[in-house]
Formats: C-alpha cells, structure tokens, sequence
C-alpha cells in the first residue's frame, strides 16, 4: 500500500473501532434496527447535501437495482446484524469477532473474482475458526444460548460484508467512492425504513445514547465510508477489508478506555489468532522464500 492508503487504513481501524463502543451504547435505549435505520438514512442524507453543494454529480438513480443489492449485503444486513449482537456481547467481543471479515472475502473473493486459494489461506482460514472459538469461549460471559447466537450473528455480518465487497469491486468499476457510498447508504436507508417502524424506542433516550448516534452517523459511517471506497477503488477488497486487523484493537482499547469493558485473557488469544489468520489468508504473513546459492 501506499502511504496515503496506509493512513486511510490506520484511520478507518481507529474508526470503525470506536462504532462497535457507540453502537454499544446506543442499541438498547434505540433499539437495533432503528439505530440502524437512523445511521445509514441521515449519513447518506449528509454524503448527498455535502454533493449537492459541491456540484457533484452522483450516478446512483441508474444502476438502483444493484444499489438495492449492496445496500443490502453492504449495509442493512450486517449492520442490523452486528446491533442485535450488541445487546447481549460487549464491543470489545463484537470488533474482535468482526476481524474474520477478510477469511469470508477470500473465499468469496475466490468463487467471484477467480483468486486462487493457497495452502497458506487455507491454514489461515482453520486457525481464524480456532481464534474465534478462544475467544467466545475465553470471554467473562456466560456461554449460553444468547451468546451462541450473537456470535453467529456477527460470523453472518462478517459473510455479508465479504459479499458486499466483492459485488461492489465486480459491479461499480469506475464509480467514484462519493457515489457509491451515497447509493450504498440510500439504499440501505430504503430497506430498512420499512422494518424500523416496528423497532421505535421504548422509553426516553439519553443523552448519551444520542450522542453515540451522531458519532455513529458523522464519524463512524459519512466520513468511514469515503475512506472505505477510497480503499476498495485503489486498493481492492481483500486489501480494503484488512482494516478488520487493526479495528479489533481499537475497539478493545476503546472498550477498555471508554466503557470499562473486562478483557480476558482468552479473549487476547483469540484476538492474536485470529489475526495472524487474517495475515496469512490476507498475503500479510508469507512463507519464508528459500535462498538459492548462486
């Protein structure tokens, strides 16, 4: 990568480490879908009147079907996903399980895009199954039937943005970043309105909670998004989707800092496997090269 991509990356980590804390602290007092609806409708009511002003000009309303496609795989699916989780593990859990994204792309990558699967992605792919199962079952909660199905939960989000990634590099070639977050949010927006209705908040939502929100909205998905495009458009998505490397640390760090989240030490050690998985199934760990003697 280069450097302006290697900060883009840095950035988006520290970023997208700090939604699951928002998210986190938003969902119960919201609610998870509508906590959903509310970050995708007004970052893409905000990407859209940041064009507007600009003069830009979006190419969205012709390609709407395949929008509505990765509004869904990109945005509506995980993200719901991802907030039910959050009512049961704490982010901290959530980030570090979220990091088996790039396994998902490799595979996906391969099937769509005809990337070969090595030995090496291959172990990588078995040792980030072996991360993920320290980590459940090291975490300080109880492993009961909730967290078995928050923990599948979150692996289907992590599906769901690999096959997000890998339509959107096949689908969009030439769009710019600006347009394909804008559709990608607006569609998601559409998609989960309907569904919000029936997920209205239950009692007074705290000032906390709204301030979560509109760092979820502002920081965590406007501005992430033009930094995530940015990397799928010049970098690819396997490239792009090894922030998952470095959000797990993040959010374990904000975890700890801001909400006082407990980290086991069995969670530390999935949290290393898991990423020297990603590292191998990623290209970032290669085997050593063997010397040859002239």
């Amino acid at each position: 990568m280069s450097l302006k991509q290697l900060t883009a990356l840095v950035a988006l980590g520290a970023i997208w480490g700090a939604s699951y804390i928002f998210i986190r602290v938003a969902v119960e007092p919201i609610g998870p879908v509508m906590l959903m609806f509310v970050r995708v409708a007004f970052s893409a009511a905000l990407l859209l009147g940041y064009a507007r002003l600009r003069g830009l000009q979006l190419n969205i309303g012709e390609r709407w079907r395949q929008f509505l496609v990765l509004g869904f795989l990109g945005s509506a699916l995980p993200f719901t996903l991802i907030a039910w989780a959050e009512l049961t593990v704490t982010g901290s859990m959530a980030a570090i399980l979220m990091s088996t994204t790039p396994l998902f792309t490799t595979f996906v990558a391969a099937v769509g895009l005809g990337e070969p699967l090595t030995p090496y992605k291959l172990i990588g792919a078995a040792l980030g199954i072996l991360g993920v199962s320290i980590t459940v079952g090291g975490s300080p909660l109880a492993l009961d039937a909730d967290v078995i199905a928050a923990t599948v939960a979150l692996l289907a989000a992590t599906l769901s943005y690999a096959l997000g990634g890998v339509y959107a590099k096949r689908s969009f070639a030439g769009l710019n970043n600006l347009s394909l977050s804008s559709g990608q949010l607006l569609s998601a927006a559409i998609i989960l309105a309907p569904v919000s209705a029936v997920d209205l908040p239950l009692h007074d939502v705290s000032t906390t909670a709204i301030l979560a929100t509109l760092a979820l909205v502002v920081l965590c998905t406007a501005v992430a998004y033009q930094l995530y495009y940015y990397l799928i458009i010049s970098a690819g998505p396997i490239q792009a989707l090894t922030v998952t490397l470095l959000v797990p640390v993040f959010g374990v760090v904000w975890g700890a800092l801001l909400l006082g989240e407990s980290i086991s030490a069995g969670m530390l050690l999935g949290l290393a496997i898991v990423l020297v998985s990603v590292g191998l199934v990623t290209g970032m760990i290669s085997p050593p090269r063997r010397v040859l003697a002239k």
